[in-house]
Parts: structure tokens; sequence; C-alpha cells
């Protein structure tokens, strides 16, 4: 069984506790983290990058999107994403790019939505399927979402006001998500040097610009 899917890679965020750098130009495993998204988001219908610098190269026929003021958080991202895909798919598929073995972990998430059988499809009215980490904490950005179910959510969170700041709990918070076991070290994101260092990636220092 097939899936049709978009993808929104969000590629923004001011990497504060990374002084500004780009984390999406990091390597792992000679790859940049963006490339290990691109890579990751492969079949997708439409390919969207939200947020990435000035001069970042996406592939031929990705479509770029930014929120609107920029760095006002992963819901305005989202928004912005999906606002630029023409023919939406059923399902998005939406990932930060901040996750060195980003490829490994969407296929993990791709083959729960599925199903471990040929054919079998158990979520079929679930609005998302998102990746619990072994310890129990959801990734939104991690996550596979029924398309429509989320312009519903946004558009009632605009009738509340700007979506500018808002955190991923607000969205998750009016859809009926089910969640999908994935190994805490495929779910591994880079916010500190720290993570860098225990991920194996290499840091290229860049400008907070774009």
């Amino acid at each position: 069984m097939t899936l049709a899917f978009d993808a929104v890679l969000l590629a923004g965020g001011r990497a504060s506790r990374l002084g500004g750098d780009d984390k999406t130009a990091f390597t792992h495993a000679g790859a940049t983290l963006l490339d290990q998204a691109i890579d990751a988001a492969r079949g997708a219908r439409t390919l969207v990058v939200v947020g990435p610098r000035d001069g970042v190269v996406v592939p031929a026929g990705a479509v770029v999107a930014r929120e609107d003021p920029p760095w006002s958080g992963p819901v305005a991202a989202l928004a912005a994403g999906l606002g630029v895909v023409e023919h939406p798919a059923p399902w998005t598929l939406v990932l930060a790019c901040d996750l060195p073995r980003a490829p490994e972990a969407v296929r993990a998430l791709l083959d729960a939505r599925l199903g471990a059988r040929p054919g079998h499809d158990p979520d079929l009215s679930a609005d998302g399927l998102v990746a619990v980490d072994d310890d129990g904490r959801r990734q939104p950005l991690l996550a596979l979402y029924r398309t429509a179910a989320v312009h519903t959510r946004l558009t009632s969170l605009r009738a509340d006001g700007p979506l500018e700041g808002l955190s991923l709990r607000r969205l998750l918070a009016g859809l009926g998500v089910v969640e999908a076991s994935v190994a805490s070290e495929l779910c591994a994101d880079v916010d500190t040097p720290e993570d860098a260092a225990r991920l194996g990636v290499e840091r290229r220092p860049t400008r907070a610009t774009g």
C-alpha cells in the first residue's frame, strides 16, 4: 500500500543555543541535515521547505515558503508551508530539519502508519500520527497529519488571533492523533553543541540571516 502525501520541512528557527548558526547546514554521515530531511521526504507529491536561510539551495521542483513575520514559530511556519501547496495530498509529512537520522525516523513513522501487514491501514479515522520516543515524549515535528484536519485546526486558531508564537501543543490539542513509537536515537535533534557532539554532527558556523 502506498500513501499520498506532501512534505513540509521546517528549516527556520533562531538556533539561539547554537549561536544562531544554521542547523540545516550541519553535517551528519557526509550530508547536511537539510539534505537528510529532503531524503526522508522522498516520495512526497509536493516538497515545501519553510524558512531556509539566504543562499540555501533547495532541490529543483521544491517550493520555498517563509512564515510572516520571520521567526514566528512552528505553527506559523507550518501554516506558511501548507499555504503554498496548490493541490494538497490527503496527508502531510511535517519534519524538522535538525534530525541527523531523519530518513530512518520517517521510515519508522510511515511503517507505523501503513501497518506491518501489506494493505493494512489501522488509522484511517485519525487526524494524524505523531512519533513518540522511548521516554514517552511526543515529537510533533516528526509526524504525519491529515491535511484537511490541519487546515481546519489552523482556521480555528486564526479565529482566536495570530498564529505567531503558538506552540505545537496548541495545534495538537484540537486534533485526534495517534502515537507511533520511534526509537529515541532516531527522534534525537540538534539543539545544543552537546547534542551535536553526542550525535556525531559536524557544525558549520553560519549567520542567522534570512
